[in-house]
């Protein structure tokens, strides 16, 4: 890679490569910080969700608690306490018994029949004895707390204080039925606060038993819970209908990651496509360069022995007939080589401005190659090639320009005649294949690399190894050849090795 390329990458690193991918970096670590904010904030509304399914259980109880306190606070009412308790109880089912006391009388029941061993309010009253000096400072700020003292699996005891202006009934005991509270009385909230979009869900703790759920989990994990203030044993869980926050957030990184990459990679691309471009460029121009150079030497070659022998004979030192016919020779030959040199250089030029023209007709290709062979054939054998033709007489007529065919045919003669050292053959033959007509060009030179066989057709293009390297030429020859043959819907093939000699075909579509 030359210097030139080399800054050009280098140009093209600093100014579009490496920004692209700071600003990918810097892209992705925003876009973690902005996901872990989305899921925070998500997180922070589910809990206010669960917050308000919360505050509305002990909104409910406290309406009990309501209920409860005006009955006490009926003088009328509180002489038949207990039928009065006995009907609250068959308005609100989830109650299974509710219990008043003080500290001078013991305890006064309603659904006493429901109390065991393990419910008896006198004990849970003792065992629970700071509690109630706790909703007693509550209640001397102004505040009725509802507190959990007692629960098993299906049921839970609930202490708040009554303002009882005879502080006889100012403990209220309300004993509910866990389950049945989550699944009449709590349900109703649940399926309003979820709507179509959030599943809630209640679960007991101890044993993982699902309560109550708004909707089928359908193999989902819960894994945003909330404890139940008032059912300690309870949990409230709350998640997406249908997938998850992770779930989400996955998707959302995972797809602008790809859009990210995707971006880094048109980025990437784009600057190796750049990159390519201008690499082709300046190969381009430094193949343009050689082509002039060569040229110029093309030219100089031929239009110095012209002027030499031109001045020989105009000077009078060629003493003999025979000097001055072999210098007539030369300068004939010459002319004919830098009239070709002349005409492959505007046959070029035409073709690059796409001003050439091609007169096509009905041709016998046999005719035209025969032409060629003839005008060659004594130049070639003096210059000791064995040179042969062989044509095959059933090939159709193609439809072409005869002097466009002459011009891609003596282009690949010359070619042959350039690069033959050692064994000096050159073939022409002419055949039909595959309702195709086709001529052929062999020669016993020194071959063309498989590598450089899918170079050679590209303008200016010249092998820089070996011998190939070290003859003179244009590297517009063949670049023409394959223009005519495209021209004519044909194509132009290759077979070579190195040191082996080379056959190129020129193939043509029969006429009909």
């Amino acid at each position: 890679m030359n210097k030139s390329v080399k800054k050009i990458v280098l140009i093209l690193t600093l100014i579009i490569l490496l920004p692209a991918l700071l600003f990918t970096a810097f892209e992705i670590n925003s876009l973690n910080e902005s996901e872990e904010t989305i899921k925070e904030i998500y997180t922070n509304q589910l809990e206010a969700i669960l917050f308000s399914v919360n505050q509305y259980s002990e909104d409910m109880v406290s309406s009990w608690r309501s209920a409860l306190n005006t009955m006490v606070n009926d003088e009328t009412a509180l002489q038949n306490l207990s039928s009065r308790a006995d009907s609250f109880l068959n308005i609100n089912k989830s109650i299974q018994s509710i219990f008043f006391a003080d500290s001078l009388n013991p305890v006064t029941v309603s659904g006493i029949s429901l109390f065991n061993n393990y419910f008896d309010p006198v004990k849970i009253l003792s065992q629970n004895s700071d509690k109630i000096r706790r909703l007693h400072s509550y209640q001397q700020a102004g505040y009725y707390k509802i507190e959990p003292l007692k629960n098993d699996d299906s049921s839970t005891v609930l202490i708040t204080l009554l303002n009882d202006p005879h502080k006889k009934k100012n403990i209220c005991g309300i004993i509910i039925n866990s389950r049945q509270f989550i699944r009449e009385v709590l349900s109703q909230k649940l399926k309003s606060i979820s709507g179509e979009e959030f599943n809630i869900t209640c679960t007991n703790k101890k044993n993982n038993e699902l309560i109550y759920s708004v909707f089928n989990l359908d193999g989902q994990e819960i894994k945003l819970k909330k404890d139940l203030w008032l059912l300690p044993d309870y949990e409230l869980g709350i998640l997406l209908r249908g997938t998850s926050i992770e779930s989400i957030i996955s998707g959302r990184t995972t797809t602008n990651l790809l859009l990210i990459s995707l971006l880094t990679l048109i980025l990437i691309a784009g600057v190796f496509v750049v990159f390519r471009n201008i690499r082709r460029e300046v190969e381009l121009a430094q193949i343009k360069s050689d082509f002039v150079s060569n040229v110029s030497h093309e030219l100089r070659t031929p239009l110095a022995l012209i002027s030499m022998f031109a001045e020989t004979l105009e000077m009078g030192r060629a003493r003999t007939e025979e000097k001055k016919q072999e210098y007539y020779s030369i300068i004939s030959s010459e002319a004919s080589r830098l009239s070709r040199i002349v005409n492959k250089i505007l046959s070029f030029s035409k073709i690059e401005a796409g001003r050439r023209e091609y007169n096509v007709a009905a041709v016998d290709l046999n005719s035209v190659v025969e032409e060629v062979f003839s005008t060659y054939q004594f130049h070639l054998q003096n210059n000791g090639f064995v040179f042969s033709l062989n044509m095959n007489e059933k090939i159709p007529e193609i439809k072409a320009d005869s002097e466009a065919i002459s011009e891609a045919l003596i282009n690949l003669i010359d070619n042959a005649v350039k690069y033959s050292r050692d064994k000096k053959e050159i073939h022409i033959s002419t055949g039909f294949e595959n309702t195709r007509a086709f001529v052929e060009v062999k020669d016993c030179g020194i071959g063309i690399s498989e590598e450089n066989q899918k170079k050679i057709f590209d303008k200016f293009y010249r092998v820089s190894e070996g011998l190939v390297h070290s003859t003179k030429g244009t590297g517009l020859g063949l670049t023409l050849v394959k223009h005519i043959m495209e021209a004519h819907q044909g194509e132009v093939t290759v077979k070579s090795k190195n040191g082996e000699g080379s056959r190129f075909r020129l193939v043509f579509p029969a006429f009909k």
